[in-house]
Formats: C-alpha cells, sequence, structure tokens
C-alpha cells in the first residue's frame, strides 16, 4: 500500500463514504502478503516512503515474477529489481507484458530492472553519480537507476577518475550544485576524497572490486575511503551500488 492509498483511505472515512470498520480491515490486511517463498513487506513505502525492493541474485526467475506480480497487484506503481541475471530477465520481462501489461526497462550492466512507471523527481535537488573509471560503470549505474528510481533527479559524470584530475575539474557546476554525491571507485579509492574536498554536500563513497591483485578485491579501496582525509564522507560496502543510491536518496528527501 502506498502513501497515496492509505490517504484516500483515510479520507474516503473523512468524507463518509467508507465506513471505519471497512477501513480498519483494509489497513489490516496491508501489513505483508505471505506468497509462499517470500513475505511481500507492504506497509514499507508507508513507513520509509519507498516500497520493497527485489533483490534478484540467488532467487529463481519464477520467483522474482511471482513477487513483482504480487507487487503490482497491491498498488506498488514502480518496482525495482537489482542484481537480475540477463537470462533471467528476458524470461520475466516476457511474461510480466504478457501476463500483466507491465512495461520492464532493464540495462544489462547493473543487471538492474525497472518494472512499471519511472516517477517523477519529488527530491529536493541533484544526485550525482561520478564514478572513476568505464570499469566501474556496473556499480555506478546500480547506483544511478536505483537514485532514479526512487523519485530524484540523477547526473552522471562517467570516467573522472584521479589519474586525469583536469576531467573531474571540468564538472565543477555539478559537483558544487549537488544535493548529495556519489562517488564510485575501485583502484586506491582516491575519487571520494577529492570530491568531497571539492563539495559542500554529503557524499557516499562506493568501493568496487576493480583493480589489480594488491586491491585484495576492493578492499584497498574500502580502507582509503574509510581513512579519508575530507570531511563528510560516509562508506558503503565494496561494489553496492544499490545501498549508495538508497542513501542518497533519504538525503534528499531530507534536506
Amino acid at each position: 500500500m502506498e502513501q497515496s492509498e492509505m490517504r484516500r483511505i483515510l479520507e474516503q472515512v473523512r468524507d463518509g463514504a467508507l465506513g471505519l470498520d471497512d477501513a480498519m480491515l483494509r489497513i489490516r490486511e496491508a501489513p505483508y502478503t505471505e506468497i509462499g517463498y517470500a513475505s511481500i513487506d507492504n506497509h514499507r513505502q508507508i513507513r520509509q516512503g519507498f516500497a520493497e525492493v527485489i533483490y534478484g541474485a540467488g532467487k529463481t526467475k519464477e520467483q522474482i515474477l511471482g513477487i513483482t506480480l504480487k507487487m503490482a497487484e497491491n498498488g506498488v506503481k514502480t518496482i525495482l529489481i537489482t542484481r537480475m541475471a540477463p537470462e533471467k530477465a528476458a524470461w520475466v520481462r516476457d511474461l510480466l507484458i504478457k501476463k500483466a501489461g507491465l512495461t520492464c526497462y532493464y540495462d544489462p550492466v547493473p543487471q538492474t530492472a525497472i518494472v512499471g512507471e519511472m516517477p517523477e523527481p519529488s527530491g529536493r535537488g541533484s544526485i550525482v553519480v561520478a564514478s572513476g573509471g568505464t570499469s566501474d560503470m556496473a556499480v555506478s549505474e546500480e547506483a544511478a537507476l536505483t537514485a532514479e528510481a526512487l523519485g530524484n533527479h540523477v547526473i552522471r559524470l562517467v570516467d573522472v577518475g584521479v589519474s586525469g584530475l583536469h576531467r573531474l575539474l571540468s564538472h565543477l557546476d555539478e559537483i558544487m550544485s549537488a544535493r548529495v554525491i556519489i562517488a564510485v571507485a575501485g583502484m586506491e579509492g582516491a575519487l571520494a576524497s577529492v570530491i568531497a574536498g571539492l563539495a559542500d554536500c554529503p557524499v557516499i563513497a562506493v568501493p568496487t572490486s576493480v583493480g589489480y591483485g594488491a586491491n585484495f578485491g576492493g578492499l584497498s579501496a574500502l580502507l582509503s575511503m574509510l581513512n579519508s582525509c575530507a570531511s563528510g564522507v560516509s562508506v558503503v560496502n565494496i561494489d553496492n551500488g544499490f545501498g549508495a543510491g538508497y542513501q542518497a536518496a533519504l538525503i534528499n528527501r531530507a534536506v
């Protein structure tokens, strides 16, 4: 149940179009839906402002389809699916169109799908997603699509790593006008510190597993970002573009 649906129920009670007992029944039925392999949290959007997100990795294509269809049936207008492999996505997308007439956008780079309507930006300002290199794009696009699916205007800065600092400095206007910045980088992870030294807004650092042997699968970037000398940097887990996009959306909504 979305916040708009809850408001509609309350307005119906106020106007006498819906009895109190019927309204209470609808609200009691709303918290979650049990479908055997999943308990769908229908109140997530009421509590947090955003609907539950489907994590595609580890789920069968049938489970992903079933959860998506049930969420759409319960009134969720925008459904975000992360880490869904291309072969699953093709099958799910085809059946979503045939069974429910739902649109489904899928980006194979971050393996992220958006089912239904893309919401109009409702955040207070822009979220900038900056990636150190092209190899970081799977993670940076996951962050960007997550933020967009949660109702935010996103500006992408691609391949602006510190090995060519002039590339980043040519985007000072975007950096200085952002409400939140997500800095995605592997190797030594220096991008977050540089951006945080330029910006006057929160910076969310995302270490990626991109790098050579001593990168230790992203651990070196993670430790560098945790030890940033620039103030105002928070750090999410390695390759967690979704977590960064979600956090940025919360900050942008609260500003």
